[in-house]
Parts: C-alpha cells; sequence; structure tokens
C-alpha cells in the first residue's frame, strides 16, 4: 500500500518516535512555526517549542514530505508592507531549507504569497505553494485558476492539491473533478480532509477564520465565547444530529474516497498528541470501535459530553450521506440515526491539577 496520509507534526519526542512507526504510511506532514502566533490558521494565544525542537523532529522523519503552515486567513499590513517584517519569515524558510527539512508552504493569503515570491525569489523557486483547504477549491475551474496564479509568483507548482470539505459529501462531483484533474495535471495528487467536523457549507466559516487571525495578532481568543453564544456550538447544542451532516470521513469510509483521491489529510494539531495518535491509528487501521468524537477536531468539545457509537453506522454511511439535500424538515433520517446510535455522558468533574488541551473548535 502507497502512503495515504498527510498528519500534523509535533516536536513531543514521543509523537516523532510514533510518527516513525508510522512512516510507511505517511505521505506527508504538516507543521506550524510554533513560537511565531500570527502564521498559523489556528489559535496559538500561548505558543511554545523552540524552532530547533521542529527542525531536530524533522530531521529525524525520514520519508514524508514536509509542508510549513503559513496558512491564516490574512495578515497584519505592517507584515505586508514594511519589508522589514517579512525577513524574520524569509530567514525561517532559508534554515529549514538548508537542513533539507521543508518542502512547500501551504498558503491561504495570497498577498503573503506574493510577497514572499518578490523578496526571496530563490527560496521561492525551491518550495512548493500549496493552496490551504481554506482556498475552497471545489471546481475544475477555481482549480485551474488558483494553480495559474501559483505559476506567475515563481514558487514551484504543488505536488498536491486539497479539495473543499463540501465534496466529502457529494461522491460523483469529487468522482469527476479528480478524474478531471488527473487527465489535466497528471503526477499531482488530490488529498481530501477526513477529521475536521465542521458544519456543512458552514455558514461561519469565513468570519471564523478571520477572527482567529485577529486573535493571534493581538493575543486574545473571543472565537469560543462567539461559536457558543451565536454560533456553531450553539448550533449543534440545540440540534446536535447535525453532527451527522459534517463532512467528515470515517476511518471505516476511506478507500471509498481512495479510489478517487491520492491522500487523507487528519488535523487537530492543537488538540495534542494523544488525539493524534489515537486519531493516526485508527484511520491507519480503517476501524474505530469507539466515540466517532474522539476523532474529531473541531467537534471535540462534544467528546466529553455525548458518546456517538461509530461501530454503529453502517458499511454504506458516507454513500448514504452523499445522496443528502440538506432538506432536514423533510427527511428526519439523521435526527432518528443520531438517536439509534448515540447517548450522552455522565457528566464528570475535571481534575484541574492534571495537564490539560484546551479543546477549542477551531477550523483548520
Amino acid at each position: 500500500m502507497k502512503p495515504f496520509l498527510n498528519v500534523p507534526f509535533l516536536p513531543e519526542e514521543r509523537y516523532v518516535d510514533f510518527l516513525i512507526e508510522c512512516a510507511d504510511d505517511l505521505d506527508s506532514v504538516h507543521f506550524s512555526l510554533l513560537q511565531s502566533r500570527a502564521l498559523d490558521s489556528r489559535i496559538q494565544i500561548d505558543p511554545t517549542g523552540a524552532q530547533e525542537e521542529i527542525i531536530r523532529g524533522l530531521g529525524r522523519l525520514q520519508g514524508p514530505r514536509k509542508y510549513l503552515l503559513l496558512n491564516s486567513r490574512f495578515y497584519t499590513p505592517k507584515l505586508l508592507t514594511d519589508t522589514r517584517n517579512i525577513k524574520p519569515i524569509i530567514q525561517t524558510l532559508e534554515q529549514f531549507l538548508s537542513k533539507g527539512v521543508i518542502h512547500g508552504i501551504v498558503y491561504c493569503d495570497h498577498y503573503l504569497l506574493q510577497l514572499l515570491a518578490d523578496e526571496a525569489p530563490s527560496i521561492a523557486a525551491e518550495l512548493e505553494a500549496v493552496p490551504s483547504i481554506n482556498t475552497m477549491l471545489d471546481s475544475r475551474g477555481r482549480i485551474e485558476a488558483q494553480l495559474a496564479y501559483i505559476s506567475e509568483t515563481g514558487f514551484k507548482m504543488p505536488g498536491k492539491i486539497i479539495l473543499d470539505r463540501s465534496l466529502n459529501r457529494d461522491l460523483d462531483e469529487l468522482a469527476k473533478i479528480a478524474l478531471q484533474i488527473h487527465q489535466y495535471y497528471p503526477g499531482m495528487k488530490i488529498e481530501v480532509l477526513a477529521n475536521e467536523g465542521c458544519l456543512p457549507y458552514c455558514p461561519y466559516k469565513l468570519s471564523h477564520d478571520s477572527y482567529i487571525a485577529l486573535a493571534n495578532m493581538g493575543g486574545q481568543d473571543p472565537t469560543h465565547a462567539l461559536n457558543c453564544d451565536i454560533g456553531c456550538v450553539r448550533l449543534l447544542d440545540e440540534h446536535p444530529y447535525r453532527l451527522l451532516q459534517s463532512p467528515f470521513i470515517r476511518p471505516e469510509d476511506i478507500d471509498l474516497y481512495l479510489y478517487h483521491v491520492d491522500t487523507i489529510k487528519l488535523c487537530g494539531r492543537t488538540l495534542g498528541p494523544n488525539f493524534l495518535m489515537n486519531a493516526i491509528t485508527a484511520y491507519r487501521a480503517r476501524r474505530y470501535d469507539g466515540n466517532l468524537l474522539d476523532l474529531m477536531d473541531a467537534m471535540s468539545w462534544l467528546t466529553d459530553r455525548l458518546y456517538v457509537d461509530n461501530k454503529s453506522l453502517s458499511f454504506d454511511f458516507a454513500n448514504m450521506l452523499s445522496q443528502c439535500d440538506n432538506r432536514c424538515e423533510h427527511c428526519g433520517f439523521c435526527k432518528e440515526l443520531f438517536e439509534s446510535i448515540s447517548h450522552p455522558l455522565p457528566l464528570t468533574i475535571q481534575n484541574l491539577k492534571a495537564t490539560s488541551i484546551d479543546r477549542v473548535g477551531a477550523h483548520e
């Protein structure tokens, strides 16, 4: 079996050891500069970890391709208009290249991509520019346009593209687009995101990404409170059955997708190594007999409150949901299914002395 997973990289030694054991199944890893809070698309209020640790860990992991995340929705104008502010990023890219531990960057803000290409053309020429999933590539036209814009910057063309989450629940369209891309761009890999667990066609998505970018600039995170009061957390709290509509891909269903695409991306880097090792193990085994929410990133806040029995979902779950027309008021399938496979969990008192991970549902 060829490598098929793209997973987060964290510099913790035991997690690196785990990734080394999984290396035969890893196509690539993606990593954040943990000490640079304003560059990532995830909340990094209190970043930890030194750049040297990341380089050392990546150096130990042989085989998978390695991609640096510069994928915030947007950046402060000072970063983009004063070239002195971009120099630390360029120096970092140069250092990672010199150590042979980077193959490309994942970006969302095309302004940043163009600026890096202008200020460091020799570095850009050595790195793939991979569009973030938040560029929402959901059609051949959008994909071709994005690739054309990349080609004009001087960055290397990406070795892969990741398709928009919505295609996970439209298998016919996924198959059509995958066939077109394989025909017109032979050799380019196609990837889908499996375990984010966001709402389908999430109405909060663009705003949420923007609030995350602002939070990482300012050092304060209002996004969780917003989602609880007027966002996705409130919606799912009121109608928890709607989590089944999320365009996730279960471990049991990945072979259905690998018929059309080349790689499966897993997210959850802010949830720590225990979450990631559990998820990676499940997707490698193509089976998980526990709580489906144990594998979901943006829905992790529900894990201690709700049990969704993954093994009770049928073998044709993905095919059934791909027929969904999102008219819940006329259907009731997800609600009935949810009530049959889930139950609330008893309230537990957390040990506040124990080290814990803040489970904030932030989007990839």
